[in-house]
This record gives C-alpha cells, sequence and structure tokens, in this order.
C-alpha cells in the first residue's frame, strides 16, 4: 500500500529557502512593518513553487482572525437547474473575492448547520431557507461572523411562480385552468407552494382552482393526464417546473392534442431546453446569476464593513412567452 504523501510544512520551505520559519510567513502574509530583503523574498517564494507549499486554512484563518469559508444551506430537495446556476455564479463570484464556497443540505441525514459551521471553521453562512433564531445564534457561537437568509427558497416566490404562471394564462382568455405537479416526494414542498400561487390568481379571478393531476417524465402518463384536463374542459395547464411542461408536450403529441389549441402549457425555470421544445416553451424565468453575484457581492461588502446592498428585484418571476401558450 502506498503511503500518503507527507504535508509540506512551513518548515520544510523554510529550510530549502535557507531562512527562518518566521521569515517565511512574513512573507507569506505580507507582514506589514517587515523588511524583508526583495532576494529573500524571492527565494522564500521559489521555495513554495517548488516545494507546492499550501497553507492550511486554519492557520490563515488563525493569522487574520476569519477563514475564507462560506458555507451555503440548501433545502434537502432535487436540486435543479435553477439552483445550479445560482450556486455556480455564487461560487465564482466569491472566488473573485478570495474565498471558498462549501455547500450543506438542510435536514438530510448527518451533522446540523451549526456543527457543520464549526467543523469547517466559517465566517459567513447563507441559506436559502429561513433561519430561525436558535439556528442563527448557534451559527455564530460555531464562528459564523455574519448570516444571510435569502429569498431563492422561500414560500412567497414560490407562490409568485405559480401566481405569474396562472395570471399569464387567464390575460390570454382562459377561465379553466389545470396544474401538473410531479410525483418526486422531495419536490411536492414547493410543487405545492406553486399549486397555490396558481389558486390564489384563479380565485382573484373569480375561477375555480386549478385541476391539479399528478404526473411524471413519461409520455404515456403525461398523454392521459392531457387526455383527463380535455374532458374537464380545461384549455391551459400550468406545469410544476419545465421537465413536466416538456413531457406534458411530448404526451399532448402522443394524444393527437395540439399546443396551445387544444392545452396552452407553461413551465417554470426556463431550462436550456424549454426553447427548443416542440413548441417552444413558455416559462417563469429568474436571473439567479445576477442573485449569485448580489449574494456574493453582499458578503463581501459584510466582510469589509460595509453596509451589504439589498437584494434585487431581478429576484421576482417573470414571463417568457413563446409558442405553447
Amino acid at each position: 500500500m502506498t503511503r500518503p504523501a507527507k504535508r509540506t510544512t512551513i518548515a520544510d520551505v523554510a529550510r530549502t529557502a535557507g531562512v527562518s520559519g518566521a521569515t517565511v510567513s512574513f512573507v507569506l502574509n505580507d507582514t506589514p512593518g517587515q523588511s524583508i530583503p526583495e532576494e529573500t523574498r524571492q527565494r522564500v517564494l521559489e521555495a513554495v513553487r517548488q516545494l507546492g507549499y499550501r497553507p492550511r486554512g486554519s492557520a490563515r484563518a488563525l493569522a487574520s482572525g476569519r477563514s475564507d469559508v462560506v458555507l451555503l444551506s440548501i433545502p434537502h430537495l432535487s436540486i435543479g437547474p435553477g439552483i445550479t446556476r445560482f450556486v455556480e455564479q455564487f461560487a465564482t463570484s466569491l472566488a473573485h473575492a478570495g474565498l471558498t464556497l462549501v455547500t450543506h443540505l438542510a435536514g438530510a441525514p448527518g451533522r446540523s448547520l451549526p456543527d457543520v459551521c464549526a467543523a469547517i471553521d466559517a465566517s459567513v453562512v447563507a441559506s436559502l431557507d429561513p433561519l430561525d433564531d436558535e439556528t442563527a445564534q448557534a451559527l455564530r457561537g460555531a464562528g459564523a461572523d455574519i448570516v444571510f437568509t435569502t429569498e431563492l427558497a422561500a414560500h412567497s416566490i414560490m407562490r409568485r411562480t405559480g401566481r405569474r404562471q396562472a395570471e399569464h394564462l387567464i390575460a390570454l382568455g382562459h377561465r379553466r385552468l389545470g396544474y401538473a405537479l410531479p410525483q418526486h416526494a422531495l419536490l411536492r414542498k414547493i410543487a405545492d407552494e406553486r399549486l397555490h400561487g396558481a389558486a390564489d390568481a384563479c380565485a382573484q379571478a373569480g375561477l375555480e382552482p386549478p385541476l391539479a393531476l399528478e404526473t411524471k417524465l413519461d409520455t404515456a402518463a403525461t398523454a392521459r393526464a392531457a387526455r383527463r384536463w380535455r374532458r374537464e374542459a380545461v384549455t391551459a395547464v400550468c406545469a410544476y417546473n419545465d421537465e413536466i411542461a416538456i413531457a406534458l408536450l411530448a404526451g399532448m403529441r402522443q394524444a393527437r392534442l395540439t399546443a396551445p389549441g387544444d392545452l396552452a402549457v407553461i413551465g417554470a425555470d426556463d431550462i436550456p431546453l424549454a426553447q427548443v421544445a416542440d413548441p417552444p416553451l413558455s416559462t417563469i424565468a429568474f436571473d439567479l446569476e445576477k442573485v449569485g453575484r448580489s449574494l456574493a457581492d453582499a458578503v463581501v461588502a459584510s466582510l469589509s464593513g460595509r453596509e451589504p446592498q439589498p437584494a434585487p428585484a431581478s429576484l421576482e418571476p417573470h414571463v417568457i412567452q413563446r409558442a405553447s401558450t
């Protein structure tokens, strides 16, 4: 069995460069008030490159009083393309500021969020779900200097998504709506909130609640649902997300139904495939990349002692109309 390579230490760098460990530390941390000759500085940096030395995060945190780790708590749900885009942009923007993102599934089996925060020595914790006062206090006790919550997974934005779907269809003249729900248990929390939002829009327009049917990513199943909606005089369907909506369009073709002639269909999340569906899919979109950049800017501002800017208005869901409606 091959033994793991021994981690390079400051002592190794100091020995290679022919200087003290303190001198190496002064050079790497660019310590103010230390007059290190340029030739010595370059010798230390060359030893660092030669040995592949990487400072330990805990050592940097001890020197600076704060780690560079940001912990993001994501609800224990099926992670869709929208949240993925947000996380990618958030991580990239933090990296540009020298910060590292670690994600944690809230509610999944294993350690609690405060325990994870303490284990990785996170300076900042951001959560996509609201945090109760007890959890926020525990996070600060675990070492987090800053605790953020965002609106991405909040009930209000989920309801606004369903409301915008239904409002769009009602504005087009539809008076009997359906709602395509997923079977996956991890998706039902979000799906039910979106359905409630659509029902709110129907109630405000004096219409019956949407006829909600559970379906899956299966052409035969969505064909059966489409036939049922037509028998019940439904003329337009809100789908939980774009994947369900695209599956519904395929089922409609099998059932010899057209969109929007027989059933208008609108999805949510604006995945790349939505615009090349047959027909191109109307959907609800968010500028999640902008939200990721905005949250990263708020983290950096807070760490620098500045007042973070409020969340961007682009978080408001908006309709992208295509041929399916």
